[in-house]
């Protein structure tokens, strides 16, 4: 049995979408960031940077004690190593999924994330347009690679579903709040229609619903609360 440290945000969709997809078991840990929880002792020890998502599993492949993985790339790479389902493993496909992780970690995840942030904050810490521009357009650029990429193919590496798609996919879920318009890339949005039209992605996208909060109808002590918890953060101290 999978253990899924989950709060309903991209990174965590990722993993919640994979195991929805494959039909592979597994029980859902809520980690409430906006309460502090990925700061507790118990969550740092299975991941010491302190972010969800992250996974416990119980039944290894190597029969031996529980193991826990975090970054979600990691885990998918995990998950489908572990379940032989949606990472071939013939060196030259294996290699060009492995290539589609590895940039979506690097840099659609925290582009995109960065856009949406100095986009939602408003001149509540100043003028913030240059940043905003700045991170718009990166992502503008980033969908232009998506779309390059699936101007001759089905799935972002291949004709089959694999990791990358599902890695993929959750942080495109929000290209409005992105500043983008994805009628501007055919190609993207005929592939983005069609995966989240999947009954297991949109499954693995509807996991957790019930724990998200709109922070819109909160008092402004609150959201101010929740801002800290979240933004601005600085090193743990060390605990002996």
């Amino acid at each position: 049995m999978i253990d899924l440290y989950y709060w309903p945000t991209p990174n965590g969709k990722k993993v919640s979408i994979y195991l929805e997809e494959t039909e592979t078991p597994y029980s859902l840990v809520p980690v409430n960031i906006s309460l502090g929880d990925q700061f507790k002792p118990e969550f740092l020890k299975l991941n010491p940077n302190h972010r969800m998502p992250a996974i416990v599993d119980h039944t290894p492949k190597d029969g031996g004690a529980p193991i826990s993985v975090f970054e979600s790339g990691a885990i998918l790479f995990y998950l489908a190593e572990k379940t032989g389902k949606l990472w071939p493993q013939d060196i030259r496909s294996k290699y060009e999924v492995t290539q589609w992780v590895i940039w979506q970690m690097a840099n659609q995840g925290p582009k995109l994330g960065e856009a949406g942030h100095f986009r939602r904050l408003g001149d509540r810490e100043g003028d913030q347009s240059y940043a905003v521009r700045r991170f718009t357009d990166e992502a503008n650029r980033l969908y232009g690679v998506l779309n390059m990429q699936l101007r001759n193919r089905r799935y972002i590496a291949g004709d089959e579903l694999t990791i990358a798609d599902i890695i993929s996919y959750p942080w495109t879920v929000g290209w409005q709040a992105q500043g983008q318009d994805i009628n501007e890339f055919k190609h993207f949005k005929r592939w983005f229609e069609e995966v989240g039209a999947r009954p297991g992605v949109r499954r693995g996208l509807a996991v957790g619903a019930d724990l998200s909060t709109d922070t819109s109808k909160l008092s402004q002590e609150e959201q101010d609360r929740i801002r800290k918890i979240l933004y601005n953060q600085r090193a743990l101290p060390v605990t002996e």
